[in-house]
């Protein structure tokens, strides 16, 4: 069966509904569903998630335009127990991949503890810490007459903490992901691997079921063989034809367990698709299209088993402000003699107008709706817990600065969480506030989404120590480690690419952040979203809960200006003396391929200089005639051709790694022995072991955009064949056409499509409760 179902990368904008829709194959015109009986599971793995999944290198699946694509082993199984610190003398060293799904799992054990003891009681004196308990003992000490009140208040305020040097790690190749130490038993596995054969369905299937069901998998099946729907890339007819294999005449369509099971599946594609919720509406829909003869009674005994959970988040009266309340009805005078009457009207007035307040219901998994909430509790603490009070040391660190980057001063220095807008030239400003913070004697760090913008973030400031990759911060592996809390030790974190962060990473860094710590969040608004669920940055910008300063630097030279009209719906012609920008029409996508080949071998290097090593080819989706597989093999053949005598590879391939769900780290192959395939990344050295290879590697000569998001190249070549077209849209064209420093070639196949596509189709929606929590927990900004 098809385990890893492919999609382009963003189609056409619809309701929350349209990305639980299964099924529409539009991606390659090469590649045929597999049936239960066929194609091999161990492959399915994603390397970007959301709407730019991916199947196995290797593999030839039919696509699927819904973002079915399933997560890697990081949502079905869980690092053995370890401890936090870092790894003795002689001890494996964690490669970052485990290190950051150990430091996933650790965050998530310190949410659930701190939301419960906010619901306990708080005894005198105790969760008290910084100011606040300080404040306590001193009150104590003059009451007890161990200090005189003068003393006491005299004290002087604690320094702030001083920039933390990065600690000292031995550069060696690490084995990337290795299989967890509580990876299903052997016996299990086979029990699982039984089961499955008496199904008709693949074997190789096994690990995966086991993993994902655990203990007992086997007798889980046996029992309700929908539970093959939580294995990665299984889809619903899949599941069924297991189902009537082991069940015979007692498989039913109108089965209760298939109704839960397949809730379940809708509501992890709807994560894949971006959505944290689905509206019951658009759930029951869904639902319908699967074959569901009840949608109610299917929620709600999804609900009833603890597998989903529901909310109710009331909505804004018409014509109001996003985040602001609705109007409140007329205030009754207070009740008094003769006037109960009236009273008691205007009461049942307000409860009707109460009443009568819209609300949507919602439903969604528990792990995003943790997320959610433990975000927006965050981000409240963080814009009550910083003093307003005007620094002095601030204010003159603003007035020396000029434009936007003196807004962007001012604005963090009284508040705790300010967002940023802009395009590649405005990181400067970020930059400049940075090195503002750091002269303050404040331990201040930039975070950003890939090695490559940290090398560009690092190279704005002249040095690399205070810049780190948001995946290694989270892991421990970068920046300036943790305080006895388990807090980020740190004054100051400016979050670069912003908008690639989703509601569980999101969520970790804000649950990082000490109490009095400033966040900035700082990207470009129009790049595609994150791959994950959520869409945090452009929640946060419509909630208006904290201070915006929107750059006014703009990107320079013909690329910047044709990249700003993109941004705001305009395909504009530009002039391009240097030849910045070439755009080379062809009729099919054969000639597509030939031409772009001709582009990074050839015509590229001869006319600017740039050599193919230096060039990235990116193009809407992996399959297609046209897609990453069939540029990637093209390419391959002319500048490294090779038997592939590694799993498909040949030293000096360039590759595309995926270490996790939702990143790829570019890479090249230096060669494979016995331990795996040796890659040398940004981050050094890497070992990816023989049996992951075909899940987390791809040829890298062409990428999909959101591959290539938070990344540049000095050239970039853009492929557009004819039937990408629906796959267009204004972020993708803005987020492609943005990869290249200095030159950009157009390979245009789409005719009207493409301009049509930067004039209408915005962003997908996405259905998240992040507005309706913030709206409730922090007032909007003045």
């Amino acid at each position: 069966m098809s385990t890893e179902p492919e999609t382009t990368e963003s189609a056409e904008p619809g309701k929350p509904e349209d990305a639980v829709r299964s099924g529409t194959p539009t991606d390659t015109p090469d590649a045929s569903r597999a049936d239960p009986g066929g194609a091999d599971p161990g492959a399915a793995e994603a390397d970007t998630g959301g709407s730019d999944a991916e199947d196995a290198p290797g593999t030839d699946e039919s696509p699927d335009t819904t973002g079915t694509t399933a997560t890697t082993d990081a949502e079905t199984s869980e690092p053995a127990d370890t401890t936090a610190t870092a790894p003795a003398e002689g001890s494996p060293q964690l490669s970052e991949a485990e290190a950051e799904l150990l430091a996933q799992k650790l965050e998530r054990e310190r949410i659930e503890q701190r939301k419960a003891e906010k619901k306990g009681p708080i005894a005198s004196g105790t969760k008290l810490s910084g100011q606040a308990a300080d404040l306590l003992a001193a009150v104590r000490a003059v009451e007890s007459g161990e200090k005189p009140v003068a003393a006491v208040f005299a004290e002087p305020r604690p320094a702030p903490r001083r920039p933390a040097p990065e600690p000292v790690r031995r550069p060696q190749p690490v084995p990337a992901a290795p299989a967890p130490s509580d990876a299903p038993a052997p016996h299990t596995v086979d029990a699982v691997r039984r089961v499955l054969a008496e199904g008709s369905a693949p074997e190789a299937l096994a690990p995966q079921a086991a993993a994902a069901l655990g203990e007992g998998a086997e007798d889980q099946l046996r029992e309700d063989p929908w539970q093959l729907l939580r294995v990665t890339g299984v889809r619903p007819e899949q599941a069924d034809g297991f189902a009537r294999a082991l069940l015979g005449a007692e498989c039913r369509p109108d089965d209760e367990r298939r109704a839960r099971a397949v809730t379940v599946w809708l509501l992890e594609q709807a994560a894949l698709a971006g959505h944290t919720a689905l509206e019951l509406s658009a759930l029951a829909t869904a639902l319908a299209r699967q074959g569901v003869p009840d949608a109610d009674a299917a929620v709600q005994g999804t609900l009833a088993e603890g597998e989903a959970l529901v909310f109710q988040d009331a909505l804004d009266e018409p014509g109001t402000r996003p985040g602001t309340a609705p109007s409140a009805p007329a205030a009754s005078a207070a009740p008094s003699a003769g006037a109960g009457d009236g009273a008691d009207d205007a009461g049942g007035e307000q409860d009707e107008a109460e009443e009568e307040r819209p609300v949507r219901v919602l439903v969604g998994l528990e792990r995003y709706a943790l997320a959610e909430e433990s975000l927006a509790d965050g981000l409240a603490r963080i814009v009550s817990s910083l003093s307003k009070e005007p620094s002095p040391e601030w204010e003159a660190a603003a007035a020396a600065a000029s434009g936007s980057t003196a807004e962007l001063i001012r604005a963090v220095a009284g508040h705790g969480l300010v967002l940023h807008t802009g395009g590649e030239a405005s990181r400067a400003e970020p930059a400049a506030l940075l090195t503002v913070a750091r002269g303050l004697g404040l331990c201040a760090v930039a975070a950003c989404h890939t090695p490559d913008g940290r090398r560009r973030f690092a190279a704005l400031l002249g040095a690399e120590d205070p810049v780190v990759t948001v995946p290694g911060l989270l892991a421990g592996t970068e920046g300036p480690g943790r305080d006895a809390e388990g807090a980020l030790d740190l004054d100051v974190l400016v979050v670069l690419d912003a908008p690639q962060l989703d509601v569980e990473g999101a969520a970790m860094i804000v649950e990082s952040l000490p109490d009095g710590a400033r966040l900035v969040l700082s990207g470009d608004p129009v790049v595609l979203w994150s791959a994950g669920p959520g869409r945090v940055f452009a929640d946060l910008l419509a909630a208006r809960t904290c201070p915006q300063v929107a750059s006014r630097t703009p990107d320079p030279g013909p690329l910047g200006e044709l990249v700003s009209g993109v941004g705001i719906g305009e395909l504009n012609q530009v002039d391009a003396p240097g030849k910045q920008i070439v755009i080379v029409p062809v009729r099919d996508a054969g000639e597509a391929v030939h031409r772009t080949v001709q582009l990074v071998a050839d015509s590229v290097p001869r006319a600017l200089g740039v050599p193919p090593e230096d060039t990235v080819v990116i193009t809407p989706g992996h399959g297609g005639a046209a897609g990453t597989r069939v540029l990637n093999a093209a390419l391959k053949e002319r500048l490294n051709p090779g038997p592939g005598r590694f799993g498909g590879f040949d030293p000096g391939d360039r590759v595309a790694y995926s270490p996790a769900p939702g990143r790829t780290v570019p890479g090249q192959v230096v060669g494979a022995d016995a331990e795996g395939l040796h890659l040398s990344c940004a981050d050094g050295a890497v070992v990816v072991p023989k049996e992951r290879v075909e899940q987390a590697v791809r040829h890298g000569w062409a990428l999909t955009a959101h591959q290539a998001v938070g990344s540049r190249w000095p050239a970039a070549v853009v492929v557009l064949p004819g039937d990408a077209a629906q796959a267009l849209s204004r972020p993708w064209v803005y987020t492609a056409f943005g990869r290249g420093e200095r030159h950009l070639s157009v390979v245009h196949g789409v005719e009207q499509a493409l301009p049509r596509a930067v004039a209408e189709v915005t962003a997908k929606p996405r259905t998240t409760r992040l507005p309706a929590l913030l709206r409730s927990q922090v007032p909007a900004a003045q």
